[in-house]
């Protein structure tokens, strides 16, 4: 629906807000309430931005804010991750989990300094090619580090659009065309004012408009919500748990792999068989943990992080 469409349908019913009844409450919520977070200042950059938005996916502020900080200290720019073996950003990401993001961070570092010139691209299709960043990444970064004009989709905003638009209580498991469609109708047309639009909708379903406990009450825009107007209805489910952690094969590879990162040299099968009792799933977790190469087996049974 475009926003000529939703004016014309805003006449028939008044309980779908329009764009511009959103823009200016939510903005102006986000000039008094953003949290200072390292990635949002100027000194950050592109680069900073974009290693937030790698770190950020699937794990929460504080524990991503630590380990940013000592990765832009020791790689302030993308050749300087490059120049470095894969290994070492496996070992710096630390135990914020799902590791092959470092993987992919590190190559999407060197595709910018071989085919960049070392300075992350401002060109959305770009960015999209890079290795590791897909349709969310490139948005995130072309709209935040560069203000430009692009939907920027993560849970947050969509969960936000779902209430106060489409008057569900969540959005669907994964993002949908019509939500793609939304997110685009409702895109200031200025791209300042776009990229200030993505970064608090954003914030607003971190800080307010959450899964479980929304706070309707600080809410700029609990006026013209669409789900609040209809009784805030719980037709939808439950938001999804996480998944359990204890006892599982991610549990078992973060063991393993803590060990390997506290190694200078390779680590021989004897002290990875020491983390874990059950040897079929140790087994399977290793094997998992090559595969998908963030372990180097070596000849004699030995284990290192990857040097290439």
């Amino acid at each position: 629906m475009t926003v000529t469409d939703r004016t014309t349908t805003r006449s028939e019913s008044s309980s779908e807000p329009l764009p511009g009844e959103l823009h200016g409450p939510v903005i102006d919520w986000f000039a008094a309430n953003a949290r200072d977070l390292p990635w949002r200042r100027p000194e950050a950059g592109a680069w900073g931005v974009m290693v937030s938005e790698f770190m950020l996916q699937q794990t929460p502020v504080s524990r991503v804010l630590p380990v940013y900080e000592q990765w832009l200290a020791r790689w302030p720019r993308p050749a300087d991750l490059a120049a470095e073996p894969p290994g070492e950003a496996v070992r710096a990401w630390g135990r914020l989990g799902y590791p092959r993001r470092a993987l992919r961070l590190h190559a999407a570092a060197t595709a910018i300094t071989e085919l960049h010139g070392g300075d992350v691209p401002r060109d959305h299709a770009r960015l999209l090619a890079l290795p590791g960043v897909g349709e969310y990444t490139a948005a995130a970064v072309a709209s935040f580090a560069y203000g430009q004009r692009h939907a920027v989709l993560d849970t947050n905003v969509r969960r936000v659009f779902a209430r106060a638009v489409s008057g569900a209580q969540y959005p669907p498991n994964a993002t949908t065309a019509a939500e793609r469609k939304l997110a685009r109708a409702l895109l200031p047309e200025s791209e300042p004012v776009a990229a200030r639009w993505a970064a608090a909708t954003m914030e607003l379903g971190a800080l307010v408009c959450t899964a479980r406990t929304p706070v309707c009450g600080r809410c700029p825009i609990a006026d013209r919500c669409a789900w609040r107007a209809a009784g805030s209805p719980a037709h939808d489910g439950p938001p999804r748990r996480g998944q359990t952690y204890a006892g599982t094969d991610r549990q078992v590879r973060g063991k393993l792999l803590a060990v390997l990162r506290e190694a200078l040299d390779p680590v021989p099968q004897v002290a990875l068989d020491a983390v874990w009792d059950e040897p079929v799933q140790r087994a399977r977790a290793l094997d998992g943990l090559v595969a998908d190469g963030l372990v180097e087996p070596l000849a004699g049974g030995r284990y290192r992080l990857p040097l290439t």
